[in-house]
């Protein structure tokens, strides 16, 4: 199927020499939300998306990627209006969820982190192939010109803020040469702005993945005939969650898809768990019954409903610039990519294109955009290193039922109080808001890179208790509320408090991780983040419950609250 505004045997002549606003090489995630976002923005901006792969794409065999959390969400549902299909045609994920299962077959043994209920932001599982597909017919329709089967075969930048760019690509053979205003690179990890530019950067984060589809429902919550165990969570329907099986060096996930198919996917540290050791299906389905026996008992009789099998060695890689105000941009992983723990890609997708609307939305008003891009360029990257630190050197604590509950919580609370706070709040651009905050938001950052060296010694010390518990995240009424919080309508002077607020809790829950790590092993080297917290800042009042240590559980079999 090709999807344009013109036959193809007007195409040659009605495009040879064509000038659009806006051309996006790329029509995947990244580059149909990026056109989708401009024309909600711009009814009369002319879009061209230029995709390589031939439309409809398949369902579940497809791509990596199918989980998405609240910032990406809310950017697909409210940001594009996309709600419809979201809680339509997709499946509404119940959160994430870890089990300390390796070597053990009696999930219900093990200590589960996760929550007990659906908390008030959603977020969702995507099936990739239909979400694509989807947001093509979506992109056509809103009027972007979308042509499938375009190979971009070559790209001239412009030097000066008048003249266009100008490309060529084919189609069935055929060459067509157009002038674009901003040309954006979201072709993924072909990345061929970063190749033509000698953008492409490393970063000290190794790790490699292997994943798969498999055409049939994996249904976690029937591993166990536990009542009790079963009945902890309401709906009882663990296996819409984001499953994580977890062991020291690696991650396994397990995500449901709205076609039915369940994805699988193993991510490790080589350090402990090298890639040959996985790259096949039949050597990961070896590696299964070694690390994860239970997922292997419910894999070995499916072999035949195998879809595909892929695998990425060193996935992770920085990018020196991804927005330039010779109006040039890149967006989704022909950018930079992190990791695929907490499922960040979307995110990142939804900033990187907010940032990219309005740099076109100035340009289009007339503004130089030079120095407005290198803002966002920094501000961006600085979103990437803060949240690099969550993954860079911790792969070795997941297997840890004591400390990963903590860094868990951590995470959540990073994420949710700030980041999240800037998007849901519609702040991202604000650079006069954001330059106000500037020292709260570098001491938030300061901060997670001390917490996440306390949590790795930690680890080091800790006894790794593996009891048969469930640490209920929605029982505690602070996490709740920070969800919850997301959905606040504020005005600028209730914003900056609502971030400053956010930092002191920040800063009161990173004095009790450094408190239980100290009563875990005294000689603990504290001092990055003792200095930290000796600042003279705001905290919370003296006296104040503790957010995760102190209260006492609800009950033995699911403790809410003393989380290590």
């Amino acid at each position: 199927m090709t999807m344009t505004t013109t036959t193809p045997q007007q195409a040659p002549q009605a495009q040879a020499k064509r000038q659009h606003d806006v051309v996006i090489m790329g029509g995947g995630l990244a580059g149909l939300t990026l056109a989708l976002q401009l024309k909600r923005r711009f009814d009369d901006i002319d879009v061209l998306v230029l995709e390589r792969r031939s439309h409809p794409v398949p369902h579940a065999a497809h791509k990596v990627g199918e989980s998405s959390v609240e910032i990406g969400a809310h950017y697909f549902d409210t940001v594009l209006d996309l709600k419809p299909h979201m809680q339509g045609e997709q499946l509404r994920k119940f959160g994430f969820r870890f089990f300390f299962s390796e070597g053990r077959r009696d999930i219900d043994q093990v200590t589960e982190i996760g929550a007990s209920r659906y908390l008030s932001v959603p977020s969702y599982q995507i099936d990739r192939g239909i979400f694509e597909n989807y947001l093509a017919e979506e992109a056509a329709r809103r009027g972007v010109r979308f042509v499938d089967h375009a190979l971009v075969r070559k790209i001239e930048l412009s030097e000066d803020a008048h003249t266009p760019h100008h490309l060529s690509w084919t189609q069935d053979g055929e060459t067509h040469d157009v002038a674009a205003r901003w040309v954006i690179d979201a072709c993924g990890r072909a990345g061929m702005l970063k190749r033509k530019l000698g953008l492409a950067e490393p970063n000290a984060h190794d790790a490699n993945a292997v994943w798969f589809r498999i055409g049939e429902r994996i249904t976690l919550d029937d591993w166990s005939d536990d009542a009790e165990w079963r009945a902890r969570c309401e709906p009882q329907a663990r296996w819409l969650s984001t499953n994580h099986l977890v062991g020291a060096g690696y991650w396994v996930w397990l995500i449901p898809l709205a076609s039915g198919s369940h994805s699988v996917g193993i991510v490790a540290d080589p350090r402990y768990h090298p890639l040959d050791t996985m790259d096949t299906f039949e050597k990961a389905m070896d590696w299964f019954a070694k690390y994860q026996p239970r997922l292997f008992d419910e894999l070995d009789g499916k072999r035949h409903l195998l879809q595909d099998f892929a695998f990425f060695k060193n996935f992770s890689y920085g990018c020196k610039q991804v927005f330039s105000g010779q109006r040039w941009a890149l967006t989704g992983e022909a950018g930079l990519f992190l990791d695929p723990f907490y499922s960040p890609g979307s995110d990142f997708i939804a900033i990187g294109n907010t940032y990219i609307t309005d740099l076109i939305a100035h340009d289009r008003a007339g503004h130089s955009v030079t120095a407005r891009a290198q803002l966002y360029d920094q501000i961006y990257h600085s979103f990437y290193e803060s949240t690099l630190a969550l993954y860079q050197d911790q792969y070795g604590l997941f297997g840890d039922p004591e400390v990963l509950p903590v860094k868990v919580i951590w995470d959540y609370t990073y994420y949710w109080g700030v980041l999240s706070q800037i998007f849901f709040h519609d702040r991202l651009t604000d650079l006069s808001l954001l330059g106000s905050l500037k020292d709260e938001l570098q001491h938030s950052q300061r901060l997670n890179i001390a917490v996440q060296a306390m949590l790795r010694a930690w680890s080091g010390a800790s006894q790794k208790r593996n009891p048969a518990v469930m640490l209920d995240q929605a029982s505690l009424p602070w996490f709740a509320e920070l969800n919850r919080s997301m959905n606040d309508t504020l005005d600028d002077d209730a914003f900056v408090a609502r971030i400053r607020a956010s930092v002191a809790q920040l800063r009161q829950l990173a004095e009790e991780i450094r408190e239980r790590a100290l009563e875990c092993d005294p000689t603990l080297d504290d001092s990055a983040l003792r200095l930290l917290l000796e600042e003279n800042r705001p905290s919370r009042a003296a006296g104040e419950a503790a957010m995760l240590f102190d209260a006492p559980s609800p009950s033995p079999s699911r403790n809410t609250a003393e989380l290590a």
